[in-house]
């Protein structure tokens, strides 16, 4: 009987929110690693996280022990070659939001992801804000220089342990945001300036609990918009929320999208 009424409960919600989103014309999407984990990608801090199971493996995350150690970075390279981005692939989720770009009412979707698969789902690139950038270049921290992450995968796999920058012999790592390391002032002023401009925000897979990027949610909420959160475990801007919608995000994004 629970069930039942609680399964009730949720579809009358999914049902108010299809509404809210049917009627919005500038929806904006920040989604974290909720979403990927749907897609055979391990979250960091989770019970299955990659930091949870290995802690050792955060000091590679962290960009003054990866400077300066060549351990670090020979560790971080073989972790790498075994990522979960380069078999997984976009679940329903990320197809949800790729049909709503399509329809043209997404207004832009900031991540907190590096795997680009909304990106492979069929979002376009002016319309995602990788805020935390991308696994799938690398880049030289001594000149500047990006490559496409496979070419440097491809020098590890033929036995280079840590692969130095071709153009200049600096150090290179992949093109994301390390511990310690300054985010992209542009991109974070693009991220919450959107924010502001949504008449609908969908916080979706992340714990809402890494700034400046959590602070888009307080934003849109002062410029009117409604918020809509759908993640497994409660976060630190549910208080802020139009709606709370627990359960998978391949299931509840597709019925909340859909036309």
């Amino acid at each position: 009987m629970r069930e039942r009424e609680a399964q009730g409960e949720m579809d009358r919600r999914i049902d108010e929110v299809r509404r809210w989103v049917g009627a919005a014309r500038r929806i904006v999407a920040l989604t974290g690693a909720g979403i990927s984990t749907e897609s055979g990608i391990a979250d960091f801090r989770g019970p299955q996280g990659v930091w949870t199971r290995d802690p050792a493996a955060e000091k590679q995350a962290t960009i003054q022990n990866y400077l300066a150690d060549p351990e670090v970075r020979i560790a971080s390279w073989r972790a790498r070659l075994d990522h979960g981005a380069w078999g997984a692939r976009p679940n329903a989720g990320h197809a949800a939001l790729a049909e709503l770009e399509r329809d043209g009412r997404l207004h832009a979707l900031i991540t907190q992801n590096v795997d680009e698969l909304h990106q492979i789902a069929g979002n376009s690139a002016a319309c995602v804000i990788e805020v935390h950038g991308t696994i799938r270049k690398a880049m030289c921290w001594g000149c500047g220089a990006r490559t496409p992450m496979s070419q440097v995968l491809e020098r590890v796999r033929a036995g280079e342990s840590d692969p130095a920058c071709r153009d200049c012999g600096g150090i290179l790592k992949s093109d994301t945001i390390s511990f310690g390391q300054a985010l992209v002032p542009e991109v974070i002023e693009r991220a919450l300036r959107v924010a502001g401009e949504a008449d609908l925000l969908l916080a979706i897979g992340t714990t809402l609990q890494v700034y400046p990027v959590a602070g888009a949610v307080p934003i849109a909420a002062r410029a009117g918009a409604k918020i809509v959160i759908v993640n497994a475990e409660p976060t630190a801007m549910d208080e802020h929320a139009h709606a709370v919608l627990r359960g998978r995000i391949g299931e509840i994004l597709p019925a909340l999208l859909a036309g």
